[in-house]
């Protein structure tokens, strides 16, 4: 009789496929878990490259450049056509300091900001400026929060870079477009009056 158990009991798989299903039940918990962390991972990978996207969309917004009140053009020679025009530029947000530092004819080194001015009649790329600070200022040439510098851009009539040809002269239009080293590039567009006056403020 005893012998009798003990074969039932080796034919019985129970055990065994309890086991089997255990494994398998553990295999799927596994897999599912190795894809939950893929989805996971996938998730913060791409929440990452959106901020630093939106970060870098910030940056460049804060280091935007805006004009500061006149836009003053000058006829120095009081001969009809503009020779000189002047304005004064601030950070447009908080954001970082623009290096202001001009060109100087005699320099061999360009500029960190580029001016370029155009007309229907030419266009010329990087025309030579000064930089004066106005008001509150450290002492150097970089554009801060609070501060902001008058820019000239002189000898429209002659020049080395900067003579027009032709000048300007009365019922023009034109664009002077400043391109910071970061930010959105900066276009002011006028159109000088029926008369040219000694001294001009284009609003």
């Amino acid at each position: 009789m005893i012998l009798n158990q003990m074969k039932n009991v080796r034919k019985d798989q129970r055990g065994i496929t309890g086991l089997e299903t255990a494994i398998i039940l553990i295999a799927f918990v596994v897999v599912a878990a190795v894809f939950a962390y893929t989805i996971i991972s996938a998730g913060l990978f791409a929440t990452q490259k959106s901020q630093e996207a939106v970060f870098e969309g910030l940056e460049e917004t804060q280091s935007t450049l805006e004009i500061s009140g006149y836009f003053i053009a000058q006829d120095a020679g009081d001969n009809d056509a503009v020779d000189q025009m002047k304005f004064t530029l601030k950070l447009a947000l908080m954001g970082h300091p623009i290096d202001l530092t001009p060109k100087t004819v005699s320099s061999s080194t360009g500029n960190v900001v580029v001016i370029c001015y155009m007309d229907k009649n030419q266009w010329k790329e990087d025309i030579c400026w000064s930089s004066t600070s106005v008001g509150k200022n450290d002492g150097d040439y970089l554009l801060e929060i609070d501060e902001q510098f008058e820019i000239t851009i002189p000898r429209l009539e002659s020049g080395t870079t900067n003579a027009l040809s032709p000048t300007l002269k009365k019922n023009t239009t034109f664009s002077i477009e400043i391109r910071p080293p970061e930010g959105a590039t900066l276009l002011m567009e006028r159109t000088t009056p029926g008369e040219i006056d000694k001294v001009m403020n284009f609003y």
